[in-house]
């Protein structure tokens, strides 16, 4: 089988779709040899639900792949969703999915392993189980299919996909992966029934939640009135699983290394994982606790040991906030002695301005000056203090005119629009600070920095205090937009660029990221008429979407612009994976309290009116 399909494989599907070395496996670093996976005892099918050039860069996949395939008596081999061209080349043709190691079924694995990095990939996700011959509801599995588990950011909330998976991991992967791995081998060779694992699995570990095993009830108003276990003995609280020795956890240090262009071609260090600061918009700043720190000789250990497995000109230092690392310039010191001479630059996501104020003077000599890239995210100080985002408009300024000094010429800043207690002003003001932030270089005597500032829409996530938020409707943020393209044009200031992303959407985002186990009928339905890859601008259709609600009767509105009431049942508060509601509610009340608006009231949020 696996000979026929490989044949298949280059014969019938690589001459006929884009960029074919995407698909082709065996990349440098490639763990999986012939032959083992049918040796295996267990076998994993890595998934990420996105195209090989996002899938390729995101560490958390090749964490799982490392540990699994070390692993004694475990395969784990990868998959990425087939572009659209690909796909219908699959269908027309009926090759099923593949792994890329060694062109193996998908289907013909013990487990199918899915990160779910975004919501925009929930229809991806639907569309690599029909393609791998799987039944895409867990309902209709039988013995001979794989267990469908899911992990990552999004499986917080996993109820809008509660129909499709099996099992879901709640927090870290190297500690719950080991221990899946080693009881499904045990459980395999007692031949117990794979379907039965299910609620084997969901017995032994607090952290995995089998959502077919539990009923939702309603109230007439639609709102949730409970979650209840269908059996006996199972957990009304799903805990979080936490990788508490995060120094010597399992990571990649001979990290795969695509052959076409990646997001991210580089080697990457996991510094540090959480976040000190706890932006009240960020989901994974309230989820990923306690934060975790790597020790700089750590670092070093692993940074040279995937130089020396790649020979990348670039380490990423990676972490929800770089800057914040306690070590951060010894590391920085320590990394450029280390690697300069070999030409190896430094990278890091974006940086808070009042740290790289401190850091500047070693960033000058090691970090790339092609562009600096900084988190604004609010353009005045009493909306910034909101949403706590530690930074003001003198640190900013200040900030950027040591980085001006170093040298740099070129700064991309992130903004964010529509979080609860925004007025006009707020809108207006990221044109005037980005304008400001531009104008700060001409004080050396040289000409205005270019200023490339990029705004997007709050989408309200689970387990923040803005969980309870109702979002701006489309047309409020669509007035945003024309606002800001006013001031650009009355501007006419060509060192600068404003720029903001279509709301459309950003709005759906916010219906699945706090949605319940009634929308996997519209996921389905989107699916079904043709949504595909949702998270890039070409294949996006809200048409598409539209038409999905319509036909299953739902209302998208009554999960994006409703505001929650503190009372109400939230669908994953039986999952706890985050602080306390009481000190959620304390944050979202204190927005409030620092924007001078009143505490918001049930129903329909009265937004401000941007004219």
């Amino acid at each position: 089988m696996n000979s026929q399909l490989k044949t298949r494989i280059s014969e019938e599907l690589l001459p006929y779709v884009k960029e074919p070395g995407q698909y082709i496996g065996g990349e440098w670093n490639q763990l999986v040899k012939p032959g083992d996976w049918h040796a295996a005892e267990v076998r994993v099918a890595v998934a990420f639900p996105d195209a090989y050039t996002i899938g390729m860069s995101h560490l958390g996949c090749q964490i799982i792949y490392w540990i699994c395939n070390h692993t004694p008596g475990v395969c784990a081999e990868r998959v990425y969703c087939p572009w659209i061209d690909a796909e219908a080349v699959m269908r027309r043709k009926n090759i099923p999915l593949f792994t890329w190691d060694t062109r193996q079924p998908v289907g013909t694995s013990d487990i199918l392993a899915i990160s779910l990095q975004y919501e925009m990939g929930f229809t991806s996700m639907l569309n690599m189980l029909h393609l791998a011959g799987i039944p895409l509801r867990s309902a209709d599995r039988d013995d001979s299919h794989p267990l469908v588990i899911v992990g990552g950011p999004q499986a917080d909330n996993p109820e809008p996909v509660a129909d499709f998976v099996d099992l879901v991991v709640i927090g870290d992967g190297e500690v719950s992966v080991a221990a899946i791995l080693d009881l499904y081998a045990s459980l395999k060779k007692e031949g117990v029934r794979r379907r039965d694992m299910v609620e084997i699995m969901a017995r032994r570990f607090p952290w995995i939640y089998a959502p077919n095993l539990y009923d939702f009830t309603y109230h007439a108003d639609n709102t949730i009135a409970g979650v209840f276990p269908r059996i006996s003995g199972l957990p009304d609280q799903i805990e979080r699983c936490q990788t508490l020795d995060f120094e010597n956890a399992p990571f990649p240090v001979r990290p795969l290394v695509p052959f076409v262009v990646a997001v991210h071609d580089r080697m990457a260090v996991e510094v540090m994982r959480g976040c000190p600061q706890r932006c009240r918009f960020c989901h994974a700043g309230y989820t990923k606790r306690p934060v975790g720190v790597r020790s700089v000789e750590k670092i070093l250990e692993i940074a040279e040991q995937q130089y020396a497995a790649t020979g990348h000109d670039e380490l990423g230092l990676l972490s929800l906030s770089t800057a914040d690392y306690p070590n951060l310039k010894e590391l920085a010191t320590r990394v450029n002695e280390r690697f300069e001479s070999r030409h190896v630059n430094i990278s890091m996501p974006s940086l808070r301005v009042d740290k790289m104020l401190q850091n500047i003077p070693w960033m000058a000599n090691s970090v790339r000056k092609s562009g600096l890239t900084i988190a604004v995210e609010a353009a005045r100080d009493k909306m910034r203090a909101a949403i706590r985002k530690k930074v003001t408009d003198g640190n900013l300024i200040d900030g950027l005119m040591e980085a001006y000094k170093a040298g740099w010429q070129r700064i991309k800043c992130y903004f964010m629009a529509g979080f609860p207690g925004e007025v006009e002003d707020d809108i207006r003001g990221i044109y005037e600070i980005t304008v400001d932030m531009s104008n700060a270089r001409r004080k050396l005597g040289k000409a205005p920095a270019r200023v490339n500032s990029s705004v997007s829409w709050l989408v309200p996530k689970p387990y923040t205090p803005f969980q309870w938020a109702a979002q701006p409707r489309q047309a409020y943020f669509q007035e945003a937009r024309r606002m800001l393209a006013d001031e650009s044009r009355r501007g006419r200031n060509r060192a600068i660029s404003v720029k903001s992303h279509d709301p459309e959407r950003s709005v759906l985002e916010a219906v699945l990221a706090r949605g319940d186990r009634r929308l996997g009928a519209v996921i389905q339905r989107a699916w079904e008429i043709g949504a595909r890859f949702d998270g890039w601008d070409e294949c996006f259709k809200l048409s598409i979407w539209t038409q999905a609600f319509h036909d299953c009767g739902i209302d998208p509105d009554w999960y994006a612009h409703r505001e929650r009431s503190y009372d109400e049942v939230l669908p994953w508060d039986h999952i706890r994976s985050g602080p306390k509601r009481e000190y959620l509610e304390g944050q979202y009340s204190d927005v409030f309290s620092k924007t001078e608006q009143s505490a918001p009231r049930i129903g329909i949020l009265p937004l401000p009116v941007v004219s």
